[in-house]
């Protein structure tokens, strides 16, 4: 395999008539490293791939791979491969001309094409099914044929574009734990586009959030749990919760807020004005079901909602100006005293839990 490269994307902007798909985004992907795009339908995520990969154009911007500018190289010039959501693979050819249906294109001879694909067969662990045609295999084998397809042509970076949406549950976390192993046993550059927060969260060194075609958040999976940057990536990866109010108070580092039915909550290390909008974010799992004390923060609200998940019970509570405030206890401490839809609940949080959320500038 060939060398693993950086992927520079210098304020690239992908405009469609009077739509701005892509807001002049700028990222480097670390050589090596396994990139996931994660965001809602119709963040721009499918389109900056396909900027990469050369199966878009660019309204402005740059796109480096290494050392190289490939923004105008057709796609098989660009030292990428990009496995397609579909898998596209050729009905009528068995798996190893599928597998070297690009180095046909390119001239290489019969044999050496033919013994190249098996090897690519072979790390895929799909050679024994060598002269079956794509509608003898099941989706999970459909997908390995695609892989060991893109992967032929040693690229420095292989696109995914929701490589596994296709896959039932278990398979799906079946491919990840493989594209993991993949990625670190090849060594190159993965950039996987997907909008599953758990895939995401499994398989990134980085992820990427974009949401109406800007960058949210680039951090390592931890970071963007920990610390989300702004509302939208709290809300989006869901383990947090999101209040929004405005500043009434600073005193002493400590920034007081008050949403908009009344209730006052505190957060530090902010540097706000008063009168400011904010938004403060409090991890699910580090909520308690008891009222605030002089040392906590919180609030009374009404449940609205109870899910079971096993382990863990899903308490969604509507109170401070949220109708969907998320607490995630465990089944131990919530069966020690249960409580129903349209019951009032007590809730409250250490100050040291808030976090401070930005805000993107548009």
């Amino acid at each position: 395999m060939s060398k693993a490269a950086e992927i520079d994307i210098a304020s690239v902007s992908k405009v469609y008539g009077t739509t701005t798909a892509v807001h002049a985004i700028s990222l480097k992907i670390p050589a090596g490293s396994y990139c996931c795009f994660l965001g809602p339908s119709g963040c721009g995520k499918t389109s900056t791939l396909r900027m990469i990969a050369g199966h878009e154009s660019l309204s402005s911007g740059d796109i480096r791979l290494g050392n190289v500018v490939i923004t105008d190289f057709p796609p098989a010039r660009r030292g990428t491969a990009m496995m397609f959501q579909s898998y596209a693979l050729f009905p009528h050819l068995d798996l190893v001309d599928n597998v070297a249906f690009s180095l046909k294109m390119k001239g290489v001879q019969k044999e050496e094409r033919r013994a190249k694909a098996l090897e690519m067969l072979k790390l895929m662990q799909m050679e024994a099914y060598a002269t079956r045609r794509p509608a003898q295999l099941s989706g999970g084998q459909q997908q390995r044929v695609a892989l060991a397809r893109a992967l032929i042509t040693d690229p420095e970076a292989l696109l995914l574009d929701e490589p596994l949406s296709a896959l039932d549950p278990f398979l799906k976390i079946r491919m990840r734990a493989e594209l993991k192993k993949l990625q670190k046993t090849l060594g190159i550059t993965f950039v996987h586009v997907t909008h599953s927060q758990e895939e995401a969260m499994a398989l990134a060194d980085v992820i990427v959030i974009m949401n109406d075609g800007r960058i949210e958040q680039a951090a390592a999976p931890r970071t963007v749990f920990e610390k989300p940057a702004t509302a939208f990536v709290a809300r989006f990866m869901g383990d947090h919760n999101v209040l929004s109010g405005r500043v009434t108070s600073i005193d002493d580092g400590i920034v007081t807020l008050t949403v908009p039915d009344g209730q006052i909550f505190s957060v530090r290390d902010i540097a706000q004005e008063i009168g400011k909008s904010i938004d403060i974010g409090i991890r699910t799992d580090r909520v308690r079901l008891e009222p605030a004390s002089e040392k906590s923060l919180g609030f009374q609200g009404v449940v609205a909602n109870v899910e079971y998940r096993g382990a863990s019970v899903k308490i969604t509570v509507i109170g401070a100006g949220s109708d969907d405030f998320t607490v995630v206890v465990s089944d131990a401490d919530y069966f020690t005293k249960p409580v129903s839809t349209g019951d009032a609940l007590s809730l409250s949080w250490a100050m040291e839990d808030v976090i401070p959320l930005g805000r993107l500038s548009a």
